[in-house]
C-alpha cells in the first residue's frame, strides 16, 4: 500500500520505491537462517551461528555484485560506508554483521528521508466522500515493521549487550537462549574496541531514532538497553589500566556527548517509561561478575546508582513528575498502562505503595531545601486524588494516600502548610475561625463552589478514613473543621446527596479516633452546648447547587417576620438534635454515645443545682438599662441552655438502644449522676414521681448486677465503690423508707464484693430483670379476656370438679415448661396432655405450645409418645379458633413426614381446581422452607414441577403462588442455597428471568424479581464473604 502511493507522488518515486524495497529485502537477506548447511551433529550452536552470519554476509555481497538492479543501492551503501567514521570490517564476525546492518539502515533511513522530501500529494476532492489525506511515503507497513524491529533485535543484541559492564542493564544470558549463545561468540580481544564498539552502536541508533517513524520503533523496545549503553560510555570512570592505542579510547567530546544524548532521550520518551528503565538499571539486575561457573550476581556500580538516582530526582522535579514516577513504578509491576487488566492486583500491593510513597517522601539532593521541594511535589500528590479514570484513580489513590501519611510522618514541620492547609482551604474559608473580607460579604456571594467543596470532602475522606492513620497532625487539623462537617452533614439530610455518606464516615473516625474529652467537646459543639467550639460561620449557609452538589454562599438578609425568625431557629435546633442521635446511633459499640449521654446526665443534675440563681433577688432600681440588659440576657441564655439539654436527653433516650452502655464504668457513671440529681432535688426539696421513679430504676440497676446479671470481677467492684458515698446520702436523707433500705443493702453487698446480699436486693434485682415469663402474661390475660366473656352465659360445674380445667390450672403447663430439659415428670406430661383436649381456648392454646416446645427440645417422654402428640396437632388443625390451630402448627414434624408431604403437594398441584393447585403450592413452599438440607433428594422433583407450572399453568393465581415458591425457597435456605440447590441454582435463576421476561402478570413479575434480588445477595455473600480480620496464635512443640 505504501509503494502505491509513494509511485503516485512524484516522478522519482518510482526509484524511491524500489529503493524501499530492496533495503528491505537486503534486510531481510540478512536475517534468514541459512548457515552453513552441513547435518553434522559435531557442530555446537556457536559454530551454527557464525556460520550463519557468514553464510549470509556472503550472500548479501554476491547479491550486490550479480544483481543489476541492487546496483543504486549498493551505491548508495557505499556512499554511506565513505561518510563513516568507524571500522567496518574486523576478524569477529560479529561486528562484521553489526556493522554492514548498521549501514543498511542508515540507507533505510536515506530513502525514508528522500521519500518525504519528494512528496508532492494532489488536492483531495472534497465532493467524494472517499477523499482522504494521502499516505505519508515513509510509512512502514506491518510486515516492514516486523522485519525492522528483527533487524533492531540483532543489532542490540550483537551490538550493544555484549559490550555493558556487569551490573549496567539485563546481561543476555538472563534473557533468551539465543543472548546466551551470541554472549559467547563474541571476541571482545579483536579490533576494534569493545567501547568503541558500543559507541558506533548506540550513535547509529539515536542517529536513526532522529526519524518519527523509526523513533517510535527503536524506544519503545531498545530504550531501556540504549540508555544502558550511554551511562557507561558518559558516566563510567575511567579504570587506570595500562595505557591503550589512542583511537580505541574515547574522546572527553564524545562523553560529552554521550551524556547530553542521555538527557535528550530521557527528556523526549514517555516519563514512565523513563522512570521505569532508570528504576531497573538503578537496582541492578543479576549478571555473572566474573566466573561464570559460580553463578555470582552482582549488583548495580556504585556510579550507576547514584547516576540513576540523579536522573529519577530529575524526572520527579519535572512538571508531572510525581505521576510519571507513579506510573512508572506501577506499569513496570505488571499492570500494562495505568488501569489495565492487572490494576486492581497492583492497587492492592501496599509494597509497592510503601516504596512510591518513600521515594515520593525524600527530598533530592538537586532540590534547593525540603521546603521548597514539598512546595512544588505536594501540589501534584494532591492532584492524584483528582484523576477522572476510575481504575486508575484507585491505584493513584491508594499510593496518594500512603505518601499523604508518610509526609506527615516524616516532615510534620512541612507537610500541613503544603498538603493539608489546602485540601482544608475551601473548609476554613468559612469557619468561624475564618476572617471574612467585606468585599465577599454581599449576600448571595459564593465563597465555596460546587466543585471546591465536592473535591474538598473527597480528598478527606481518602485521606483520613481510608488511609486511616489517626496521627495526631491529621487529628489537630481535622478539629476545628468538625462542626462544619456535622452542618453540612445536617444539610444532606434534607434531600439526596452523594457526599451524606462520605460526611458520616468522616464524623464518625474522628470521633472514634480522637480522645474521649475531645469527642465529648465536639459533640457539645454540635448540640449547641459550646459556643466555643469552632463551627460554620453565622454568617454562611448550605445551598443547593444546580448540577446537583452543595455550594457555599453569604447568608441573605434576615427576614422581618420575628415569628417567622424564631421558627426558622427552633426547627433548625430540633433537626440538629436528630440528626445528632443518629449519628450517635454508630457510635454505641465504641463506647461515645453512652459516655455522651452520661454527660448530658451529669449537664441536667448541674442545672439542677443550679436552680437557685433563679431565685436570687431582681436587681435594684439604681442598675443601669445596660446591665439590666446583660442580665436579661444571661437569663435567656441560661433557660436556653437548660432547654436544650432536655431536648437532647429526649433524642438520646428515643434513638438510643438498651445497649449503650458497653462497659460496667459508664454504668456505674449513669447510676452516679442519677443520684447525684435525686440528692440535688431533695436538697431543694423538690421530689417528683418522675424522679423517684428514675431512682428506683438506677438503683434497681445496680442490683441486676450484683445479683448476677453481669459477672463481675475484683476491679468491677472498685469502680462500684465510687457509689458509696451517694447511696449512704440517699439513705439518710431519701423520705421513701424502701429506697432507704434498698440503698442500705446496696451499700453492704458493694462493701463485701457480694458476699453478703439480701433479701431487698435480690427482689429489685429480679424485678429489674423482669424474670415472669412472658407466656404466662399472655396466658394469663387471655384467661381473663375470655372468662369475661363467657361470664353469666354458660354453667360449667366440672370446673369445680378438676382444677386442671380452671383459669388458675392453666398456669400449670408453664410452669412445666420452666423447668430444664430432662426433668419432665409422667405426672406432669398427663396433666398437659390433659390440657390439650380443655375446651377452654386460653389452656388448650398453652398446652399446645407446651407440647411443642417439649417436642423442638426432644424430650424423652414427648418423643416416646409422637405419635400421640401429632394425632393431637391433627385435630386442633381443624379448630374454629385461630389462637388454637396456630399453635397447632408450631409442632415440626416435618423431617419425619418429609416424604408424604411432598407427594400429597405435588399431587395436589395436578389437581383439576386452581385453587386447590395454588395451595398444594403455597403448602409446598412452607414445607420446602423448613426442610433445609433434607429437600436435596427430591430438589430436582420440585424444581421440575415449579418450572412447569410457571410456565404453562393458564390460572394466574397458581403461576403466582409457583413464583412464591421459589421465593419462599431462597428466603428460607438463605445461605445454605449454594449447597442444597446446588444441581438447580442454574435452572432456577432461568425461570426466574423467563418469568421477568414473558410473565404477562404484573404480580408474578414483581414476584420473580424478589426472587433474582434474593439470589443476587446469596451469590454475592457467597462469592465476596465478609471479611473478617483474625488472628491465629500456634503453639509449637
Amino acid at each position: 500500500m505504501a509503494a502505491s502511493v509513494q509511485a503516485a507522488a512524484a516522478p522519482s518515486g518510482v526509484l524511491g520505491t524500489c529503493g524501499l524495497e530492496q533495503i528491505l529485502e537486503a534486510l531481510k537477506l540478512l536475517l534468514s537462517p541459512g548457515g552453513s548447511g552441513s547435518t553434522s551433529l559435531q557442530n555446537t550452536k556457536h559454530d551454527v551461528l557464525l556460520e550463519t552470519l557468514k553464510s549470509n554476509l556472503s550472500a548479501l555481497e554476491a547479491k550486490f555484485l550479480k544483481d543489476a538492479q541492487w546496483k543504486k543501492l549498493k551505491t548508495l551503501r557505499d556512499e554511506i560506508a565513505d561518510k563513516a567514521e568507524w571500522p567496518q570490517s574486523s576478524e569477529d564476525i560479529t561486528w562484521s554483521f553489526t556493522s554492514q546492518t548498521l549501514l543498511l539502515l542508515l540507507c533505510l533511513k536515506e530513502i525514508m528521508t528522500r521519500l518525504v522530501a519528494e512528496f508532492n500529494p494532489g488536492k483531495p476532492n472534497p465532493r467524494t466522500p472517499e477523499a482522504a489525506p494521502a499516505l505519508s511515503p515513509d510509512t512502514l507497513s506491518v510486515s516492514q515493521q516486523k522485519t525492522f524491529q528483527s533487524v533492531l533485535q540483532f543489532v542490540v543484541t550483537l551490538g550493544v549487550c555484549p559490550y555493558l559492564m556487569p551490573g549496567v542493564g539485563v546481561p543476555l544470558r538472563d534473557r533468551t537462549e539465543f543472548g546466551a549463545v551470541v554472549q559467547g561468540i563474541v571476541r571482545l580481544e579483536a579490533a576494534p574496541h569493545a567501547t568503541r564498539r558500543l559507541y558506533i552502536c548506540c550513535r547509529v541508533l539515536l542517529d536513526l531514532a532522529q526519524h518519527a517513524s523509526l523513533g517510535s520503533l527503536i524506544f519503545c523496545r531498545h530504550f531501556g538497553d540504549i540508555a544502558a549503553g550511554l551511562c557507561q560510555l558518559g558516566f563510567c570512570p575511567t579504570k587506570r589500566k595500562p595505557p591503550v592505542p589512542v583511537e580505541e579510547v574515547l574522546t572527553e567530546e564524545e562523553r560529552t556527548l554521550s551524556r547530553q544524548a542521555l538527557r535528550d532521550i530521557l527528556d523526549q520518551v514517555y516519563q514512565p517509561l523513563a522512570v521505569r528503565e532508570l528504576l531497573i538499571l538503578q537496582g541492578g539486575s543479576p549478571q555473572s561478575c566474573t566466573d561464570v561457573k559460580t553463578k555470582l550476581r552482582c549488583p548495580a556500580p556504585a556510579w550507576l546508582r547514584r547516576l540513576c538516582g540523579q536522573l529519577l530526582s530529575e524526572r520527579l522535579m519535572r512538571p508531572n513528575g510525581v505521576q510519571a514516577v507513579v506510573r512508572g513504578i506501577l506499569e513496570g509491576a505488571g499492570a500494562g498502562a495505568a488501569g489495565g487488566s492487572d490494576a486492581e492486583a497492583t492497587a492492592a500491593d501496599w509494597k509497592k505503595c510503601d516504596l512510591i510513597a518513600k521515594i515520593l517522601a525524600s527530598c533530592p539532593q538537586q532540590s534547593l531545601s525540603p521546603e521548597s521541594y514539598y512546595k512544588d511535589i505536594c501540589p501534584q500528590i494532591l492532584d492524584l486524588f483528582h484523576l477522572q479514570d476510575k481504575l486508575t484513580a484507585r491505584q493513584f489513590q491508594r499510593v496518594a494516600t500512603t505518601t499523604f501519611t508518610t509526609m506527615l510522618r516524616e516532615r510534620p514541620e512541612l507537610a500541613p502548610k503544603y498538603l493539608l492547609q489546602p485540601m482544608l482551604a475551601p473548609l476554613h474559608r468559612c469557619s468561624t475561625t475564618a476572617e471574612i473580607p467585606e468585599s465577599d460579604m454581599v449576600p448571595g456571594t459564593v465563597l465555596v463552589t460546587e466543585e471546591e467543596l465536592s473535591r474538598c470532602v473527597e480528598d478527606v475522606f481518602k485521606v483520613y478514613v481510608v488511609a486511616n492513620e489517626p496521627l495526631p497532625v491529621l487529628l489537630d487539623s481535622l478539629l476545628p473543621l468538625l462542626g462544619v462537617f456535622f452542618s453540612l452533614y445536617c444539610f444532606t439530610q434534607q434531600s439526596a446527596s452523594h457526599i451524606r455518606s462520605l460526611c458520616q464516615e468522616i464524623l464518625l473516625w474522628a470521633l472514634v479516633k480522637l480522645e474521649r474529652k475531645r469527642a465529648i467537646a465536639s459533640l457539645r459543639g454540635f448540640s449547641g452546648l459550646d459556643k466555643a467550639v469552632p463551627a460554620l460561620h453565622p454568617q454562611c449557609q448550605f445551598r443547593a447547587a444546580t448540577h446537583g452538589g452543595i455550594v457555599i454562599t453569604v447568608k441573605e438578609a434576615l427576614s422581618d417576620d420575628e415569628d417567622e425568625a424564631l421558627y426558622q431557629k427552633v426547627s433548625s435546633e430540633q433537626s440538629q438534635m436528630e440528626h445528632l442521635g443518629d449519628l450517635l446511633l454508630h457510635c454505641q459499640p465504641c463506647g461515645l454515645a453512652g459516655d455522651f449521654f452520661i454527660f448530658c446526665l451529669k449537664e441536667l443534675s448541674h442545672l439542677l443545682e443550679e436552680n437557685e440563681a433563679e431565685f436570687t433577688p431582681k436587681p435594684p432600681c439604681s442598675t443601669s438599662l445596660l446591665e439590666l440588659e446583660q442580665h436579661q440576657t444571661l437569663l435567656i441564655e441560661d433557660q436556653e441552655r437548660k432547654l436544650l439539654v432536655l431536648q437532647l436527653l429526649a433524642v438520646l433516650c428515643e434513638k438510643m438502644s438498651e445497649q449503650i452502655f458497653t462497659h460496667i464504668t459508664q454504668v456505674v457513671d449513669f447510676v452516679a449522676a442519677t443520684l447525684q440529681r435525686a440528692c440535688a432535688g431533695l436538697a431543694h426539696e423538690a421530689e417528683s414521681t418522675v424522679g423517684s421513679q428514675t431512682l428506683s430504676m438506677a438503683m434497681g440497676l445496680v442490683a441486676a448486677m450484683l445479683g448476677g446479671a453481669v459477672q463481675l470481677k475484683s476491679s468491677d467492684f472498685v469502680v462500684l465503690k465510687q457509689l458509696l458515698p451517694l447511696l449512704e446520702k440517699v439513705s439518710n436523707t431519701y423520705p421513701d423508707p424502701v429506697i432507704q433500705e434498698l440503698a442500705v443493702d446496696l451499700r453492704i453487698t458493694i462493701s463485701t464484693h457480694g458476699a453478703f446480699s439480701t433479701e431487698a436486693v435480690s427482689t429489685a434485682a429480679q424485678s429489674t430483670l423482669n424474670k415472669k415469663d412472658p407466656e404466662q402474661k399472655i396466658k394469663e390475660q387471655r384467661q381473663t379476656s375470655y372468662d369475661a366473656s363467657t361470664e353469666g352465659t354458660q354453667n360449667r360445674p366440672e370446673q369445680e370438679q378438676n382444677p386442671l380445667r380452671t383459669g388458675q390450672g392453666s398456669s400449670e403447663p408453664c410452669t412445666a415448661t420452666s423447668q430444664p430439659p430432662g426433668n419432665i415428670t409422667t405426672e406432669q406430661f398427663r396433666e398437659v396432655l390433659l390440657s390439650a383436649c380443655d375446651p377452654q381456648v386460653p389452656t388448650r392454646a398453652a398446652a399446645l405450645r407446651t407440647l411443642s416446645r417439649w417436642v423442638e427440645q426432644r424430650e424423652g417422654r414427648a418423643l416416646e409418645e409422637q405419635k400421640k402428640l401429632l394425632q393431637i396437632f391433627l385435630e386442633n388443625l381443624e379448630h374454629e379458633d385461630s389462637f388454637v390451630y396456630l399453635s397447632a402448627i408450631q409442632g415440626d414434624m416435618v423431617s419425619k413426614y418429609r416424604e408424604p408431604l411432598i407427594h400429597t403437594f405435588l399431587r395436589g398441584v395436578k389437581d383439576p381446581d386452581g385453587a386447590h393447585r395454588a395451595s398444594s403450592l403455597s403448602n409446598l413452599g412452607e414445607l420446602c422452607q423448613r426442610l433445609d438440607f433434607l429437600l436435596g433428594p427430591v430438589v430436582h422433583e420440585v424444581t421440575i414441577c415449579l418450572t412447569a407450572v410457571a410456565k404453562t399453568d393458564t390460572d394466574v393465581q397458581v403461576r403466582r403462588a409457583a413464583v412464591h415458591v421459589v421465593v419462599l425457597l431462597l428466603r428460607g435456605l438463605s445461605q445454605k442455597a449454594t449447597e442444597v440447590l446446588s444441581d438447580v441454582l442454574k435452572d432456577l435463576y432461568h425461570l426466574l428471568k423467563h418469568v421477568v421476561r414473558l410473565e404477562p402478570d404484573d404480580v408474578a413479575k414483581i414476584q420473580a424479581q424478589l426472587a433474582l434480588e434474593e439470589l443476587d445477595e446469596i451469590m454475592r455473600n457467597f462469592l465476596f464473604p465478609p471479611q473478617k480480620l483474625e488472628k491465629k496464635i500456634m503453639v509449637l512443640p
